[in-house]
């Protein structure tokens, strides 16, 4: 019996000095960072619940699992990563963009910016989104950039927070049959009591196309 009690405590031990080799591992240090972009323009996209996302390879590795990278609501994405040849591409049908899925090869050293050019279908440009009472109007311009594309709907949101997307919101209304070109568009908040109880009031506009699974979106403007 001392024998077998023996052997389990070495067991034990050795587990516990393994576990304890792993833990001191350094940690990724390399930063790789950059933004989704258009013509040289950061593109506004839905930043929250991990909804658009970037994916990285690296050659050489048994497993070929993808790293994944989350794209912020700004177009701006980062991760910590150790040192290496990567290969980025955007997630498959994922984003308010064609779905070329072009490949960038990455030679991280220390710090890498990288941007990730695409073609969305839609671009909001000169928006201007107010709230006069309780009447939210925006006034922006929609251009289509792929001919192929049509409007599914656009949408006026409002938040509480910075966050504004077409999850993330205390007031929402869509609008469909609408075509590129300056629109008009308003919402009446009178009777929604979240908006009514908030301490600050965040807005912006999205275009979302026939057949993706997200929406191009504008800057975010605070109302109050």
């Amino acid at each position: 019996m001392k024998k077998y009690t023996y052997i389990f405590l070495i067991t034990i031990a050795s587990f516990l000095l393994t576990g304890c080799g792993l833990d001191n591992y350094d940690a990724p240090q390399s930063k790789l960072h950059g933004k989704i972009t258009y013509n040289g323009e950061a593109l506004s996209l839905r930043g929250t619940g991990e909804a658009i996302q970037l994916q990285l390879y690296q050659d050489g590795y048994q497993l070929r699992d993808n790293i994944r990278v989350y794209v912020g609501q700004d177009g701006t994405f980062e991760a910590l990563l150790f040192d290496g040849e990567y290969k980025l591409v955007t997630r498959d049908k994922n984003g308010p963009w064609v779905n070329t899925r072009d490949t960038i090869v990455v030679n991280l050293k220390g710090s890498t910016e990288v941007e990730v050019k695409v073609t969305p279908y839609f671009t909001i440009s000169d928006e201007s989104i107010k709230l006069t009472g309780s009447e939210l109007n925006a006034t922006f311009k929609v251009d289509k950039i792929v001919n192929s594309a049509n409007i599914d709907y656009v949408t006026l949101l409002v938040s509480k927070t910075s966050f504004v997307d077409d999850v993330n919101n205390i007031a929402r209304k869509d609008f469909k049959n609408q075509q590129p070109g300056t629109l008009n568009l308003s919402m009446d908040l009178s009777g929604n009591a979240k908006v009514a109880a908030a301490k600050a009031l965040f807005a912006r506009v999205g275009v979302r196309t026939v057949g993706a699974d997200q929406s191009i979106y504008s800057d975010i403007v605070r109302l109050k």
